[in-house]
C-alpha cells in the first residue's frame, strides 16, 4: 500500500513536471524517449533541452498506466476531475500513446465547452506526430479541430445575410479571420511535411494534406501552384515515396481542373499549344452567376468575377507548359535514379492526364471556333490587331517593317479605307521569344523509351521501360 502511494506521488510529480516544461518553454517542437532502464539520479525524469522535450524511459511503466486509469475512471463517472486536470492528464497520455481515442474525445468535449483553445490542441497533436508520425487517431482528430476553426471563421449561411445587411462584421474582423485561416493552413502544411519526412510513404500524412487543401484552399490557384513548386525538391529527394508522388498527382489534377474552370468561367477558348498568349476572352458572365468550386458545387456567396486581367489570361497558356515541366522532371529523375518504379508510375499518370486534357481540348476546339488559321505568338499578336495587313497592291508585312523607308508605296497602300498604320520607322521591332515547349506525344515517349533501353544497365530499369511502352501501346495508342 505504501509502495503504491509512493508511485502515485511520483507519477503526479512527473505529470506536473511535464506541464511545467510547457509553461517554461511554449515553443517545444519535438518529444521523445530517453533510453534509461532505471533511475540513476534523484531528479525529474523530464528533460528539457532548448526546444526538445525528453522523457526517461524508466518512468513510462508507472506513468502510462496511472494516467490511463485516471481517464477511464473519469469516463465511467467513478472519479471527478476538473477541466484543468483533464487537460493535463490527456496531454501526458497522448504524448505517450497518441492512438488512445478516448483521450482525444475528452479533448473534443473540452474544446466544445471552451476550456481548450483549438490552436493549442493542434499544437499537442503536432508534438504527438513527432513521435508517432503515422498515428491515424491524431490525424482524424486534427481534421475535426480544423473543421471547428473553419466554422469559427465562417458563420453559418443563415447568418451571413443579416451580417451583410447590418454591417456587424467590419473589415478589421474579416482581416483577422483571414489571417488566422492563413496561419493555420501554413502550420498544417509544415506539420504534414515534417511527418512525411519522419516516416517514408506516410499515407496518413499525405491524405491529410490533400484534405486540408480541399477544405481550406479550395479553388486557390496560388496555393496549388506554390505547393506544386515546393514539392519539386521534395520528390527529387524521395524518389521511392509513392504517397508523396500521389500527392503531386493530386496537385496536377486540381490545377488542371481549376485552370479549365477558370477558362470556361471567362468564356475563353482553349489555348493553342503553339500560342504563348490567349485570344481575347468573351464578355464576362452576368452578375450573380454562381461560382463553381473544384467539387462541382456552386457557392452563391462567391463574388462576381471581375474582367479578365493579364494575370488571369496568363493562366491559359500555362497548361501545356505545366505538363511539359512535369514530364521534364520525370525524365531527369528517371535518368538520375534508374530502377525506381515510383518514377515510371508517375510518368504514366502525368501522360494519361495530359492525354485526356488534350482530347478534351480538341473536342472543345471542334465545337468552338475553328483552328484552321495559323496561330500567332505574342510577337504576331500586336501586328494582327491592325486590319488590312495585306493591301490590294500586294504589300505585305515585311515591306511595312522595312527600316530604310523604301516601302513608302506600301505605307500608302496600308491606309486604304482611312485606316492608318503607325510609321514603322518610329516603332520598335518586336523580337520573337524562345519557342514554345514541345508538348508530350506518343513519338517523343517512344523515343525516350528507346534511349533508356539503349543505355540501360539496370535490369529493373529495362523492365519498367518495357512495361511503360506496353502501356502506351495498349491504353494510349488505341
Amino acid at each position: 500500500m505504501a509502495e503504491s502511494e509512493e508511485e502515485d506521488v511520483l507519477v503526479q510529480r512527473v505529470v506536473k513536471d511535464i506541464n511545467n516544461a510547457f509553461k517554461r518553454n511554449p515553443n517545444i517542437d519535438e518529444i521523445g524517449l530517453i533510453l534509461c532502464p532505471e533511475a540513476r539520479y534523484n531528479r525529474s525524469p523530464i528533460v528539457l533541452v532548448e526546444n526538445k522535450l525528453g522523457v526517461e524511459s524508466w518512468c513510462v511503466k508507472f506513468l502510462l498506466p496511472y494516467v490511463h486509469n485516471k481517464l477511464l475512471l473519469y469516463r465511467q463517472r467513478k472519479q471527478w476531475l476538473d477541466r484543468e486536470a483533464l487537460v493535463d492528464i490527456t496531454c501526458t497520455l497522448l504524448l505517450l500513446n497518441s492512438d488512445f481515442t478516448t483521450a482525444w474525445n475528452v479533448r473534443k468535449e473540452l474544446l466544445q465547452c471552451g476550456a481548450l483553445n483549438p490552436e493549442r490542441d493542434l499544437y499537442l497533436g503536432k508534438l504527438a506526430l513527432t513521435k508517432f508520425p503515422k498515428s491515424p487517431e491524431t490525424w482524424i482528430h486534427r481534421r475535426w479541430v480544423l473543421q471547428q476553426v473553419l466554422q469559427e471563421c465562417s458563420p453559418p449561411s443563415s447568418d451571413r445575410k443579416e451580417q451583410r445587411d447590418s454591417g456587424l462584421r467590419d473589415a478589421a474582423e474579416r482581416t483577422r479571420l483571414s489571417e488566422r485561416l492563413h496561419r493555420v493552413l501554413h502550420d498544417e502544411m509544415k506539420v504534414c511535411a515534417d511527418a512525411a519526412s519522419r516516416y517514408p510513404s506516410n499515407y496518413n500524412a499525405w491524405s491529410h494534406r490533400i484534405w486540408v487543401l480541399q477544405n481550406m484552399a479550395q479553388g486557390n490557384l496560388k496555393v496549388l501552384h506554390d505547393e506544386l513548386s515546393s514539392m519539386r525538391e521534395w520528390v527529387s529527394m524521395h524518389v521511392s515515396d509513392h504517397s508523396g508522388f500521389h500527392y503531386r498527382q493530386f496537385l496536377l489534377k486540381a490545377l488542371v481542373r481549376e485552370l479549365s474552370q477558370s477558362m470556361h468561367h471567362h468564356h475563353a477558348p482553349w489555348p493553342s499549344l503553339g500560342s504563348s498568349s490567349p485570344r481575347s476572352p468573351s464578355p464576362d458572365p452576368q452578375p450573380g452567376h454562381p461560382h463553381h468550386q473544384a467539387n462541382g458545387e456552386a457557392t452563391a456567396a462567391a463574388p462576381c468575377p471581375s474582367p479578365a486581367t493579364p494575370e488571369d489570361q496568363s493562366l491559359v497558356p500555362a497548361m501545356p507548359q505545366l505538363f511539359h515541366q512535369e514530364m521534364e522532371l520525370c525524365t531527369d529523375l528517371i535518368q538520375s535514379f534508374p530502377g525506381h518504379e515510383t518514377l515510371w508510375c508517375h510518368r504514366r499518370h502525368v501522360f494519361y492526364l495530359w492525354h485526356h486534357w488534350r482530347r478534351d481540348h480538341d473536342h472543345h476546339d471542334g465545337q468552338g471556333c475553328g483552328s484552321e488559321s495559323p496561330q500567332l505568338n505574342h510577337t504576331d499578336a500586336g501586328l494582327s490587331s491592325y486590319p488590312h495587313t495585306a493591301s490590294p497592291r500586294g504589300v505585305g508585312i515585311d515591306r511595312v517593317e522595312s527600316r530604310n523607308g523604301q516601302a513608302q508605296e506600301g505605307q500608302n497602300a496600308m491606309e486604304v479605307d482611312g485606316v492608318g498604320v503607325p510609321d514603322p520607322r518610329n516603332t520598335k521591332r518586336l523580337k520573337r521569344g524562345p519557342p514554345d515547349p514541345c508538348p508530350p506525344a506518343l513519338p517523343s515517349e517512344h523515343s525516350f523509351i528507346a534511349r533508356v533501353l539503349e543505355g540501360c544497365r539496370s535490369p529493373e530499369q529495362g523492365c519498367f521501360a518495357l512495361a511503360y511502352r506496353k502501356w502506351l501501346d495498349s491504353v494510349i495508342g488505341q
